[in-house]
C-alpha cells in the first residue's frame, strides 16, 4: 500500500530522515506522532510528491488515490453543500456526461456507475458529514464566502471527508474544531473504510480512532500497533528495556578493557587480550534512549485566596451593539472551581469568558465582582497581539519594569523560555512558543481567576501533558474552553453548557455529553437535559450553601494540611536517622553518636505515630461533615 524505504531528508542543516523504512498496510488507520519541528508536515509532502527526498523511495499503490484537506480554503459563492459534492469528481464528471450522452451504451455503463459509487445518496452523505462538522441545513444552503476562516476550513475536511479518497492524510484537523465537532470527526474516523494517516496531538483522538501509531524519533519510523496509551506503555518498556541492556554492555565494556589494560604488556596473555581487543572494536554500541526535554507551564497561584464567591451573577446578559447573545445568567464562581464550557461554536462560549473576564460589560441584570479579582485571560486571536519583533525578555520586561536583568530572564525562563529561546524575536517562535509567552503573560500576576480559551492548540502531546500539570498545581479557579477531552477531564470538576442562549450547569459527565452529541441533539435539547429539574434559583442557592459550607470547614482544612506537613517533615529525619545508623562502621566509629541517634530515632518514630493519630481523628471530622 505505502512502503518507505531508506528515505532521507534534509531541512537545510537539519537531517529530518534518516534512512527511514516503514510500510503501511491497506486499510489501516494511522496516528502519526512526534515533537513539533520534527518533519510529519514534510512527510506528508513527500508521499504527495510536492517536494523530492535526498534519497530512499516513496512507493503507493498503482491507481491510488490520495486526499487532504486544502491549504486554501473554499471562498466562492457556491453552497457549502455544492462544495462537498463537487470534490467527488468522478461523480462531477459521470453527472455532467449523462446529460449529454446520446450512446445507449455508454448511457447504461454511466448509470451503472453512477449506481456503483452510490451517486444518487451522495447529497444525504455529504449533508450528514457537514451537519457532524457543525453546520446545519440552514448553514450548508449558504454560500461558501459568507463564512469566516476557520468554519471555511471545515468545509474542505467535510469536502475530503466525502471524497473517500484510498489514503486520507490529515494535519490536525481538529485544530479548527470545537469539541462538538472533535467528537464527530473521532466517531467517524474510526469507521474509516480506507487508509488513514492523521497527524494529530489529540490523546483521545488517537486512542478512540486509530489502531497503530508511527512514531517519528531522530529520523527513524517505527509503527507501533494499538492506540496511543498503549504505544506509550509499549515505549516506555522498550526504553527500560534498552537502559538496561546499555548498562550491561558498559559494564562488559569495562570488564574487556580492564583485561587489556592488565594483560596487554605480558606475553603470557598477549594473545587473550588481542582477541579481547577486537571483540571489544566489534561491539556496536547501544545508544541510551533520548527523549527531549519538555519545559514545563508555570501558573503563579493567588497570593491570598479572596471569600467566596469570586464573581456572582443575578439575571446577567452579554451581547455585542444591543443584540445579546446571552441572558438569563444566574451563576455563581467560587475561589477553587474548575469549570469546562461545553457548547458549539457560535453559541457564547467566547462572550461568556470575555463577561467573566471583564472585557465585555453586562448588558442588563448584575456581576458582582470580588473588589481585589484579579483575572488571567488567555485567547487564541491574542497571539496576534504579540509584537512580533521584540523578544519574551522584552515582553517580561514590559511587566518588570524595575527589575534587573537577572530577574527578568529568570521570570523568563520560568515561563519557558531560557537563555537559548529568550532572546528570539516572537515572529521566529513556534505556534507553541507563541501559545506558551501568551499564556505565561495572562497568568503574570498570580490572578485569582485563570480563564484559558482553547489553549491546547499549536502544543504537542508532552506540552499538553505538562500544561495539564500546571492547571492542576495552579490554586486559583480556572474557566475552560476546549475541544481537547483529555485535558477537560483531567482539570474540570464541574460542566457547564452554553446554548440556547443560556449557561447552565450540565447534568452529565463528558461521556454523556459525547452521547448526546453522536445522537445529534440540538443545542436546546442539550440544555434542557443539562438543567432537568432545577431552576436557576435552586442553583444558585444550592451553590451558595456549598461555598459557605467549604467556609465553616477551612479552619478544619488548615489543620488536616498543618499535621500532613509535621507527618512529612517527621518522615524525612527519621530517613535521615535510618540512613546514618545503617553505615557499616556506625557503631564501631563512633558509639555514643550511634546511641544517641538510635534514641532519636525512637523519639521520633513516637511523636510521628502521635501526629499520624491526629491527622486521622482530623480526616474523619472532615469527611463526615462534607
Amino acid at each position: 500500500m505505502l512502503h518507505i524505504n531508506d528515505l532521507t531528508y534534509r531541512l537545510g542543516p537539519r537531517l529530518l530522515f534518516d534512512k527511514a523504512t516503514v510500510a503501511i498496510p491497506d486499510g489501516a488507520r494511522v496516528g502519526f506522532v512526534a515533537r513539533n519541528g520534527t518533519g510529519k508536515t514534510t512527510l506528508f509532502r513527500l508521499i504527495r510528491g510536492e517536494i523530492g527526498s535526498e534519497g530512499g523511495s516513496i512507493t503507493l499503490g498503482k491507481g491510488l488515490r490520495i486526499g487532504s484537506v486544502a491549504q486554501e480554503a473554499p471562498a466562492g459563492p457556491e453552497t457549502l453543500l455544492e462544495v462537498v459534492l463537487a470534490a467527488d469528481t468522478e461523480r462531477a464528471t459521470l453527472l455532467d456526461e449523462a446529460e449529454t450522452a446520446t450512446d445507449p451504451h455508454r448511457i447504461a455503463e454511466i448509470q451503472t456507475r453512477l449506481a456503483d459509487i452510490g451517486a444518487h445518496a451522495a447529497p444525504a452523505r455529504a449533508a450528514a458529514i457537514l451537519h457532524g462538522l457543525g453546520f446545519d441545513a440552514e448553514a450548508q444552503a449558504r454560500p461558501c464566502s459568507s463564512f469566516s476562516g476557520g468554519w471555511r476550513m471545515r468545509v474542505a475536511l467535510a469536502a475530503i471527508l466525502f471524497s473517500e479518497p484510498d489514503l486520507l492524510l490529515l494535519d490536525e484537523p481538529t485544530n479548527y474544531l470545537d469539541l462538538e465537532g472533535t467528537l464527530w470527526l473521532m466517531d467517524y474516523l474510526a469507521r474509516y473504510p480506507h487508509t488513514l494517516i492523521i497527524i494529530s496531538h489529540d490523546r483521545d483522538l488517537l486512542n478512540q480512532s486509530v489502531d497503530q501509531i508511527l512514531h517519528l524519533d531522530q529520523g527513524k519510523l517505527k509503527l507501533w500497533g494499538g492506540a496511543y496509551d498503549r504505544f506509550e506503555k509499549l515505549r516506555a518498556e522498550e526504553q527500560a528495556l534498552q537502559l538496561k541492556m546499555k548498562k550491561k554492555q558498559e559494564d562488559e565494556r569495562r570488564h574487556l578493557q580492564s583485561f587489556i589494560d592488565r594483560f596487554k604488556a605480558k606475553a603470557t596473555k598477549a594473545r587473550q587480550a588481542q582477541s579481547r581487543v577486537k571483540r571489544l572494536e566489534k561491539m556496536q554500541l547501544i545508544a541510551a534512549p533520548i527523549d527531549s526535554e519538555v519545559l514545563p507551564f508555570h501558573f503563579p497561584s493567588p497570593e491570598r485566596p479572596l471569600a467566596p464567591p469570586i464573581i456572582a451573577m443575578e439575571g446577567a446578559s452579554a451581547g455585542y451593539g444591543d443584540k445579546p447573545v446571552l441572558s438569563k445568567l444566574d451563576l455563581v464562581i467560587a475561589d477553587d472551581d474548575r469549570i469546562g464550557l461545553l457548547g458549539s461554536n457560535g453559541n457564547g462560549k467566547s462572550t461568556f469568558a470575555k463577561l467573566v473576564a471583564g472585557k465585555l460589560t453586562a448588558m442588563d441584570g448584575m456581576v458582582r465582582r470580588s473588589s481585589k479579582l484579579k483575572v488571567g485571560y488567555f485567547a487564541q486571536h491574542q497571539l496576534d497581539e504579540l509584537n512580533p519583533q521584540a523578544t519574551p525578555v522584552a515582553h517580561v520586561r514590559e511587566l518588570l519594569p524595575d527589575a534587573t536583568e537577572a530577574q527578568v530572564r529568570s521570570r523568563a525562563a520560568q515561563m519557558g523560555f531560557p537563555a537559548n529561546k529568550a532572546d528570539t524575536p516572537v515572529a521566529n517562535l513556534s505556534g507553541g512558543e507563541k501559545a506558551r509567552l501568551m499564556m505565561g503573560l495572562a497568568a503574570f500576576d498570580a490572578p485569582h481567576l485563570l480563564i484559558l480559551d482553547e489553549p491546547t492548540n499549536h502544543l504537542d502531546i508532552d506540552s499538553r501533558t505538562a500544561l495539564m500539570e500546571a492547571i492542576n498545581d495552579y490554586e486559583g479557579a480556572v474557566i475552560l474552553i476546549s475541544h481537547d477531552r483529555f485535558l477537560l477531564e483531567a482539570c474540570a470538576d464541574r460542566l457547564w453548557f452554553v446554548g440556547g442562549g443560556r449557561v447552565k450547569p450540565f447534568d452529565g459527565d463528558l461521556d454523556a455529553y459525547r452521547s448526546l452529541v453522536l445522537e445529534g441533539e440540538s443545542s436546546q435539547g442539550v440544555a434542557s437535559k443539562s438543567s432537568k429539574n432545577e431552576s436557576a434559583t435552586s442553583q444558585a442557592d444550592s451553590r451558595r450553601a456549598a461555598v459557605e459550607k467549604r467556609q465553616a470547614l477551612a479552619p478544619l482544612k488548615k489543620k488536616i494540611e498543618a499535621a500532613e506537613q509535621k507527618m512529612a517533615k517527621l518522615t524525612e529525619l527519621l530517613a535521615r536517622v535510618d540512613e546514618a545508623l545503617q553505615a557499616p562502621d556506625a557503631f564501631i566509629k563512633d558509639p555514643a553518636k550511634a546511641a544517641q541517634l538510635s534514641g532519636q530515632r525512637a523519639e521520633l518514630e513516637k511523636t510521628l505515630m502521635s501526629v499520624e493519630e491526629e491527622w486521622l481523628t482530623l480526616s474523619a471530622d472532615y469527611e463526615s461533615a462534607v
